[in-house]
């Protein structure tokens, strides 16, 4: 598995939720499985692939991180 982690990682800010700071494809992944408010969005499955291509060394980890912040976006989270 390739060095994936982020140059600048994401502060994740969702209603209700603790401040999580993601620094990489693999905690997105953990973020994605265990404190996402909602699984059913288009973003939040094109995150889930785009951060495991990312760990499979198939994108890059800057593809999955921009991903995985427009998926933030959708379920009404902050991403910064």
């Amino acid at each position: 598995m390739p060095n994936n982690a982020w140059i600048a990682p994401v502060a994740v800010n969702f209603p209700h939720q603790e401040q999580k700071v993601v620094g990489s494809p693999f905690e997105a992944m953990t973020c994605l499985t265990d404190r996402w408010p909602n699984m059913s969005g288009i973003k939040f499955l094109r995150a889930r692939m785009a951060c495991k291509a990312a760990l499979d060394g198939r994108l890059s980890a800057d593809d999955a991180r921009m991903i995985f912040v427009e998926a933030v976006g959708e379920a009404g989270g902050k991403a910064h």
